[in-house]
């Protein structure tokens, strides 16, 4: 079969939309199908589209949908298609959804976040991890903790620094962000914490690798968004064995489960400084955040991801 992948994330795009696209369309070429991975749709031959983003990609399923009113359409959910459009342009996003013989959310909380109309369409394919190569080794004479995001409002990039300034003298966290200032005035921002806050190093963006080699190093992931729809990061610090603290949104309960004990409020510095300290000065609590991840880890594998993927276009093409 062939597939129209679409993603608003132009080829060569740093983007994690773009290399979501490009990791789906793996996966289906590894079961046997044709994917061509474009911004748009005019017309080109398709035998189904997978479009991802229900408000940024509308046209290019509208347009397929009506070219093709019997070809199945996918549209994966995102979390600006969650958490910001749904509330800003519902009738763009819900439109778009309704037109998809199946929505695709990549966390287990998304149900609840959508009409309830929608939720015989959904289908849950969770995004795929890796492990560092080698063995895990916390760095000695610190307690790491890292952080992996790009410098934006959404990501609440800070809170990790504001919440370790407030530990006391004999803690030994130290926050190390990874993450692109996108603009001259967030990387001042960051040099400024840096300046003025020793328990935070920034490093500016790093490759993929370099990303992973360090979360072999660290004691913690810290994932502090105010609104995300399932981060990449999240998952993998699961698989390579980190304790994740995070934010209370959607997206991180989504991928730690409900009854995960390491999340906080949205913005809660003092909270966050509170988990810092008992993960740092806490074995039992560490040893629990350490159990909960452990168990999530198989959901993250990347042959559970493809054969869902692989599975679900076989489904739509058979019905």
């Amino acid at each position: 079969m062939r597939i129209r992948m679409i993603t608003p994330a132009a080829r060569g795009s740093r983007s994690g939309n773009r290399a979501t696209a490009e990791r789906w369309a793996r996966f289906l070429r590894a079961g046997g199908h044709r994917v061509d991975v474009a911004t748009d749709y005019a017309d080109e031959p398709a035998d189904a589209m997978v479009a991802l983003h229900a408000w940024r990609s509308a046209g290019a399923a509208a347009r397929f949908r009506d070219r093709h009113p019997d070809r199945p359409l996918v549209v994966a959910l995102t979390g600006t298609d969650l958490y910001r459009f749904q509330a800003s342009d519902p009738d763009t996003t819900h439109r778009t959804m309704g037109l998809a013989d199946r929505l695709v959310a990549i966390h287990e909380a998304a149900a609840d976040d959508i009409p309830a109309r929608f939720h015989d369409r959904l289908t849950v394919i969770i995004q795929s991890a890796t492990p560092p190569p080698g063995p895990r080794q916390p760095v000695r004479g610190e307690f790491r903790a890292l952080v992996v995001g790009h410098l934006r409002h959404e990501k609440d990039p800070f809170r990790p620094a504001r919440a370790a300034r407030r530990l006391p003298p004999d803690s030994r966290v130290v926050v190390h962000h990874f993450g692109l200032a996108p603009d001259a005035e967030w990387a001042e921002a960051a040099r400024a914490e840096m300046a003025n806050n020793p328990r935070y190093r920034w490093h500016g963006e790093m490759p993929r690798w370099r990303v992973r080699r360090a979360l072999s190093r660290a004691h913690l992931l810290v994932h502090s968004s105010r609104m995300e729809g399932g981060a990449n990061a999240v998952g993998e610090a699961i698989v390579a064995g980190v304790p994740v603290l995070a934010s209370a949104i959607p997206g991180n309960t989504g991928l730690l489960g409900r009854d995960y004990p390491g999340r906080f409020p949205v913005e809660d510095t003092a909270a966050l400084t509170d988990l810092l300290r008992r993960a740092e000065g806490d074995p039992d609590f560490y040893a629990t955040l350490t159990k909960h991840c452990r168990q999530r880890a198989p959901l993250f594998e990347p042959e559970r991801e493809a054969a869902a993927w692989r599975g679900l276009m076989n489904e739509l093409t058979a019905s």
